[in-house]
């Protein structure tokens, strides 16, 4: 497909500049704080005519950690659009539909305009939705400036990601992410946990102690998927390198568990998130299609205490591949809040799926909701695990010709790219598939227990951290010793 005929487009698309001498460790600090205070600054701030009480409103968290998001906030939308725009590039260019050189620093900056391009566009479409699928409670005549300044916070975010990339630390999703993330957890600690421990210990009952201490349950399992993941994230094999023009130099090469981190876990909830939102649109279709969309995703009209008034993602085939309805506080069924209501709940409710032919749904337990989308999300994050390392350059041929490039060889084997990928094809794909599907199992461990602040967020915000930790070393050692930055180019 000849993208060259959208340039004349792309140019009008507005850049940030890249810095002409790159950034020093203490110039990408100042930035990095900069770009964080102006999107929690947007964070916190109510988009204009929305209701304060939406941004209490538990029923979107999922949405809210995997796109950086606060509904209600001018942050409504996000970085979805980013995320989804790259999967659509990807995948359209993974079929062959669209066919780009990323090498090339032309076709390269031609695919980053046109999935900057994508992203406002789906931007504008999410806010529209999000004003108009009453996800944030007001009144009708108000949803036109909403959409307006929902748009405007999901634009601006794409340029702080952007100017993240080129002036700050690591990319704005990553921290986008982790901010978010750090937030709940404060305040779901301060505003939820807390006051439910003291309300059991002001019960004065004899169960008082224990139901405090469990009250914090969320709390422990949080810090335990923390604590798991950065274990994990150090686990490694290592294979021995020789420097083929020095005799006696050698090295080794890392190999991680977690070889493509936590991605393939983002991309897969944020696709499915995403279906979620889309189809708000078509919640209140009648008429023959209803069935059809009603198959895909049932929504039910909720109001209640717990300040959200709409449509809520209640059953269909989108409903059970994500973890909604039946976390511990889940809004539901009202907010389960006990872990004693969730288990109970867990092993004797049921959703409906409606056939697309129509008649009477059929009721799925809600035990094997649990199981369908534990599976799904093993599946997805497998595939997009592969995916994403065939589409970055981190698969073993790619690999075997930069070591060779570089003049890396595996000792005792002569230097042929052939040799080295041979034996990283040893590895790398059974590592590829056994660390997306640990990612997989321990984001839905983490979901599915209520780990407060979200159990996915806590398992995507330790790799980021773990991630940025690394890149902070890799920063200081460069400024501390220029020559290594010579070497590593």
């Amino acid at each position: 497909m000849g993208l060259e005929k959208l340039d004349p487009i792309l140019r009008l698309i507005p850049s940030i500049k890249k810095p002409e001498v790159a950034p020093s460790f203490k110039e990408k600090l100042k930035w990095t704080a900069i770009i964080m205070s102006v999107y929690f600054i947007m964070f916190s701030t109510p988009a204009f005519g929305v209701s304060i009480t939406s941004l209490n409103s538990s029923i979107f968290a999922i949405l809210n950690t995997i796109f950086a998001a606060r509904i209600g906030t001018l942050v409504t939308v996000g970085i979805g659009p980013i995320v989804l725009s790259s999967i659509m590039l990807q995948l359209l260019q993974g079929a062959g539909l669209i066919n780009m050189d990323l090498e090339n620093i032309e076709e390269k900056g031609r695919f980053q305009s046109l999935q900057k391009l994508m992203a406002m566009a789906i931007a504008i479409v999410e806010a529209v939705i999000f004003a108009t699928t009453a996800v944030v409670p007001i009144s009708r005549a108000y949803f036109v400036p909403i959409a307006i300044q929902l748009a405007i916070g999901a634009t601006i975010v794409i340029y702080l990601d952007e100017m993240m990339v080129k002036y700050g630390i690591t990319s704005g999703i990553n921290l986008f992410i982790a901010g978010g993330v750090a937030f709940s957890l404060i305040a779901g600690t301060a505003n939820i946990l807390i006051p439910e421990a003291i309300s059991s210990i002001a019960a004065s009952s004899a169960t008082a102690i224990p139901q405090a201490i469990l009250d914090f349950g969320p709390l422990f399992f949080a810090i335990i998927v923390f604590l798991v993941s950065i274990y994990v994230l150090d686990m490694k094999i290592e294979l021995p390198l020789a420097f083929s023009q020095f005799r006696g130099v050698g090295g080794r090469l890392p190999i991680p568990l977690l070889y493509v981190s936590v991605l393939p876990v983002i991309l897969a909830t944020s696709l499915t998130a995403s279906l979620s939102v889309w189809l708000r649109v078509a919640a209140n279709v009648h008429g023959p299609a209803a069935n059809i969309v009603h198959f895909f995703a049932y929504y039910t009209n909720q109001s209640g205490s717990s300040g959200f008034s709409g449509p809520v993602l209640s059953g269909g085939i989108v409903y059970l591949i994500q973890p909604t309805g039946f976390l511990p506080y889940s809004t539901k069924y009202g907010g389960v809040g006990s872990y004693n209501t969730y288990f109970y709940l867990l092993a004797t409710a049921t959703s409906p799926l409606y056939m697309p032919w129509g008649g009477a749904p059929l009721f799925v337990p809600e035990w094997l909701h649990f199981l369908i989308y534990t599976l799904i999300l093993v599946l997805l994050c497998v595939l997009f695990g592969k995916f994403w390392v065939e589409m970055t350059g981190q698969n073993p041929k790619s690999v075997a010709e930069q070591l060779q490039d570089v003049g890396w060889q595996i000792p005792g084997f002569r230097r042929d790219p052939r040799v080295l990928e041979s034996i990283l094809n040893k590895y790398l794909p059974t590592i590829i598939v056994l660390g997306s599907i640990f990612v997989a199992l321990l984001a839905a461990f983490a979901t599915l227990t209520g780990a407060i602040g979200n159990g996915m967020g806590i398992l995507l915000t330790a790799g980021i951290m773990y991630s940025l930790y690394q890149q902070l070393e890799q920063e200081h050692m460069i400024e501390s010793y220029p020559e290594l930055n010579k070497l590593l180019s």
